[in-house]
C-alpha cells in the first residue's frame, strides 16, 4: 500500500516526517483554512475543476488570498504523479490563512489511499441516526456577515457528531434543523428518490455545502432515467422514500440502510446510480 503524500507549493513533495505548518499558523491556531477532497481515480482526480471553484467560491467568502489555478493544479499533478493506477486515491487541498500576524497562506496536497472503511460502506450501506444542528434550515443564509457553504478546516462541530455517532452505535448522522428539516451529513450531502425524481437538499436556501459529487450526480440523472430537483424534506419523508445515498468524494455513493433505527429497504436504483458514478466497490 502507497505511504502518505505530502506537497507544498513553493516546496514540492516531502517526507511525511517534515514539518509543514507553523506553530502559529492560524489554520492550527483557529481553523482559520479551506480544503478540498478528491477522489483519485486511475491516478486522476475526479471532478478537480468543480473543486478548485468550489474552494475559490470558498476563498472569497472568507477573504483568503489563494495562489492562481495553475500553481493549484501542478501542485496537484505533483502529488499526484507515479501514483498507481489501480489505487483509488483521497487527494487533499489544504490553505491555510497562514502564520499569525499576516503571513502568507500555507498552501499543502496529501494523498494517502481511501481507507477500507469507506470502500466497505459503498458496498454495506450505513446506519444512520438524526441529530439536531438547533438552528432552522434558513438560519444560516440570512446572517450576511457568516460564510455558509464553505469547507472550511474548522472541523468542531463534525468531528463531535462523529464522536457522537460512535458513541450511539452507527455510523453517520443527519444534522436536522430545529424546524424538523433534513440538511446533510458531517461529511456527506444527502439524495432520495421520490418516484423517479432524485432529489437533495437546496444549499442556497440552507445554508449546507453545494457538494460536487451530488451536483454531478443530479446533472446526470437522466441517463439512468431519473428527473432532478432539490427539495426540503423530513425525517419522516426519508423513510417514505424509494431511496435514501450520501454522497461524497471519497465514498461516493452510500446507500443508507437504516434512519434511527428503522431498516429502509434496498433501493432498486443503488446499483444504477453506482455505476453511473463509476466508484468501485472493495
Amino acid at each position: 500500500m502507497e505511504a502518505t503524500r505530502i506537497g507544498v507549493l513553493g516546496r514540492g513533495l516531502l517526507p511525511a516526517t517534515e514539518p509543514v505548518l507553523r506553530a502559529d499558523d492560524l489554520g492550527v491556531l483557529r481553523g482559520d483554512g479551506l480544503f478540498e477532497t478528491m477522489h483519485l481515480r486511475a491516478a486522476r482526480p475526479w471532478l478537480r475543476d468543480a473543486h478548485l471553484a468550489r474552494l475559490r467560491a470558498g476563498a472569497a467568502a472568507v477573504e483568503l488570498p489563494l495562489p492562481d489555478d495553475a500553481a493549484l493544479v501542478e501542485l496537484l499533478d505533483t502529488v499526484a504523479a507515479g501514483w498507481p493506477a489501480e489505487v483509488e486515491g483521497a487527494l487533499r487541498l489544504v490553505c491555510t490563512r497562514g502564520p499569525e500576524g499576516g503571513g502568507p497562506p500555507t498552501v499543502y496536497a496529501t494523498l494517502a489511499a481511501v481507507p477500507t472503511t469507506a470502500r466497505q460502506a459503498r458496498r454495506d450501506g450505513v446506519r444512520v441516526a438524526t441529530l439536531s444542528l438547533g438552528v432552522p434550515a434558513d438560519a444560516r443564509p440570512e446572517l450576511d456577515w457568516l460564510p455558509a457553504g464553505i469547507k472550511s478546516t474548522s472541523y468542531g462541530a463534525s468531528t463531535a457528531a462523529r464522536r457522537w455517532a460512535a458513541r450511539a452505535g452507527v455510523d453517520d448522522v443527519l444534522w436536522i434543523s430545529s424546524d424538523g428539516f433534513v440538511l446533510e451529513g458531517p461529511t456527506a450531502n444527502v439524495v432520495w428518490l421520490a418516484g423517479e425524481t432524485l432529489c437533495t437538499v437546496p444549499a442556497r436556501r440552507t445554508g449546507i455545502l453545494p457538494g460536487t459529487t451530488v451536483a454531478w450526480l443530479l446533472a446526470n440523472a437522466a441517463e439512468i432515467g431519473c428527473h432532478a430537483a432539490e427539495r426540503m424534506i423530513t425525517p419522516a419523508g426519508l423513510r417514505d422514500a424509494d431511496g435514501v445515498w450520501l454522497t461524497s468524494s471519497v465514498r461516493g455513493l452510500v446507500e443508507v440502510r437504516a434512519l434511527d433505527g428503522e431498516p429502509l429497504p434496498r433501493s432498486a436504483r443503488t446499483d444504477a446510480l453506482r455505476e453511473l458514478l463509476g466508484f468501485p466497490l472493495p
